[in-house]
C-alpha cells in the first residue's frame, strides 16, 4: 500500500455525457447549493481507498470540499493489488472511511464481506441526495438499501482517428454493413489491421468491449434465459451468439489482424493509447476508461505531438438501425459503517452526490458523469445521438460476474481461432 495525497483546483468546470438527461431515469429536479450540516470548524479526517495510481479528479473534489470544512483532512490512498487487499483492508487497524467498489463485485460470494461493511447511503439520516444520479444505474438490495453510490460512468465502443475518414473521403459508420465496408475500404487502402484494441481474455479486452453491447440487448430481450445465463446453464451461450459471429467475421475478413494487436498492445491503457495515437488506427476498440488517459497522454507521443489528428468516441454498429449504447458504471464509492470517521464521510459524499461535483469530477478524469443533468463533451457526444430504445442500461441487462468471465474466455478463445462459435456456445457453462 502506498499513500498519495495530492490536491488541485480544477479551474475550468465542463459536464461530460454520454446519453440524454432521461437515460434510465428521470428528468432530474432543481438542485439546491450545498450547506454544511456539520461544524465547519471540525477537525475530523476521511482516507478514501481507491484502485487508481493517482486520482486527480478526487482530489480536486477535496479542495472544493475544503471550501466548506477547511480543517478537514482528505486524503486518497492507491491500495496495491486493489480487488484483492480491500476486503482485508476493511478488517485492519487502517480501514478506510470510503472505499471504491464496483459493479462485478455485487452479488459475487468472494465480496459479501466489502459490503457487509458499507453503510445505507439511502438512510435519510445520511441526507445524501440519490435523485441526482441516474436511476438505472444504481444498485439496491432487496432491502432497497444503496450500498455504493456511483461516481463515475463509461460506456463501450471505438476511439476514430477522424482524420483518416476525412483523408480516405469516408463517414464514420452508423450500421453494421457500412462498418464492413469502410474496414474494407482501409485495408485495400494498406491499412494492415483496421480494427485494433487489447486481445485477451481479461476485461478490458478488445472482444470484450466490442461484443458486451450485443450481449446486453440479448439479454433484455429475452430475461429467461439471463437469467439461465447467469447460472451457466447448457444451451443459454446462445445469448453470446450475435456478438460471436460479428467478432469473427471481423477476424476471418482480416479486419482485426490478431497477430498484430497481439503483439503491438500488451494492455488495454498505456500500450493501447500509445499505439493508436501512431496515427495509423482508423478505429481502436476500447471503453471510456481508456479514453479518459487520452489527454494526459497526447503530449507523451512523440507521434501525436509531431503530427496531431481529431479523434471521437463513437458506439459500435451492431446491426442495420445501428448501435447499442451501454451505461454503465466505471467506479461506484461506499461508506464504511465501521469508520470512526463515518459523520464526516457521509458528510464528504452528500457533498459529492450533486450534479455539479459529480460533473466536475466527470470532467477532471475524463469519464462520464453519472449525474441525471449533463450536456454534450465533443469526445463523446456521438454517444448521445444514440436513440432512446438503443440505450441500455447494464443493470437491466443485470449479467453475473460469473458470466461474464466466460463470456470473455469464449469471445477470446473464438477471436483467435481456438473454437468455433458453436463450439463456444456448446461449452458454456462447462468446466
Amino acid at each position: 500500500m502506498r499513500r498519495r495525497m495530492k490536491c488541485m483546483i480544477s479551474a475550468v468546470i465542463f459536464a461530460v455525457c454520454m446519453l440524454t438527461g432521461t437515460a434510465c431515469g428521470k428528468k432530474a429536479t432543481e438542485e439546491t447549493a450545498f450547506s454544511p450540516k456539520m461544524d465547519t470548524a471540525s477537525d475530523a479526517s476521511v482516507t478514501v481507498y481507491g484502485s487508481y495510481s493517482n486520482f486527480e479528479a478526487l482530489e480536486s473534489e477535496f479542495e472544493r470540499f475544503h471550501e466548506y470544512y477547511p480543517k478537514v483532512n482528505l486524503s486518497y490512498v492507491y491500495l496495491d493489488g486493489y480487488n484483492d487487499a480491500i476486503g482485508n483492508s476493511l478488517l485492519s487497524s487502517e480501514a478506510p472511511d470510503i472505499y471504491c467498489t464496483f459493479y462485478w463485485m455485487w452479488g459475487n460470494p468472494d465480496c459479501a464481506e466489502i459490503f457487509a461493511s458499507a453503510a445505507d447511503l439511502s438512510d435519510s439520516d445520511a441526507g445524501i441526495d440519490l435523485s441526482c444520479v441516474r436511476e438505472g444505474i444504481v444498485r439496491k438490495t432487496d432491502k432497497g438499501e444503496v450500498l455504493m453510490a456511483p461516481v463515475l460512468s463509461t460506456s463501450f465502443g471505438m476511439l476514430v482517428n477522424t482524420d483518416l475518414f476525412k483523408k480516405e473521403k469516408m463517414e464514420v459508420p452508423t450500421t453494421w454493413g457500412e462498418f464492413l465496408e469502410v474496414c474494407d475500404t482501409f485495408k485495400k487502402a494498406g491499412y494492415t489491421s483496421p480494427v485494433m484494441g487489447y486481445i485477451s481474455d481479461e476485461p478490458g479486452s478488445l472482444e470484450y468491449n466490442f461484443a458486451y453491447p450485443s450481449l446486453c440487448r440479448e439479454a433484455v430481450t429475452d430475461p429467461s434465459i439471463r437469467d439461465r445465463f447467469n447460472d451457466l446453464d447448457a444451451g443459454s451461450g446462445e445469448l453470446m451468439r450475435p456478438g460471436l459471429e460479428k467478432l469473427k467475421a471481423l477476424a476471418d475478413a482480416g479486419y482485426i489482424d490478431v497477430e498484430k494487436c497481439t503483439k503491438e498492445i500488451e494492455n488495454n491503457y498505456d500500450a493501447a493509447i500509445m499505439r493508436f495515437f501512431e496515427g495509423d488506427v482508423p478505429m481502436l476498440i476500447c471503453s471510456g476508461d481508456v479514453v479518459s488517459g487520452t489527454k494526459k497522454r497526447e503530449s507523451q507521443s512523440e507521434s501525436f505531438s509531431a503530427a496531431p489528428f481529431a479523434y471521437r468516441f463513437y458506439p459500435v454498429p451492431l446491426d442495420e438501425e445501428g448501435s447499442y449504447v451501454i451505461d454503465t458504471v466505471s467506479m461506484n464509492f461506499s461508506v464504511n459503517k465501521n469508520s470512526p470517521n463515518k459523520d464526516m464521510a457521509m458528510e464528504f459524499m452528500r457533498f459529492l452526490i450533486s450534479d455539479e461535483e459529480l460533473g466536475n469530477m466527470a470532467s477532471v478524469k475524463g469519464l462520464i458523469t453519472t449525474a441525471r443533468d449533463f450536456s454534450p463533451d465533443s469526445v463523446y457526444a456521438a454517444l448521445s445521438e444514440t436513440p432512446q430504445d438503443r440505450m441500455i442500461c447494464s443493470t437491466e441487462a443485470n449479467i453475473n460476474d460469473q458470466a461474464i468471465k466466460q463470456f470473455r474466455s469464449a469471445a477470446h478463445q473464438v477471436l483467435v481461432g481456438e473454437m468455433t462459435v458453436d463450439d463456444a456456445i456448446a461449452s458454456y457453462g462447462k468446466d
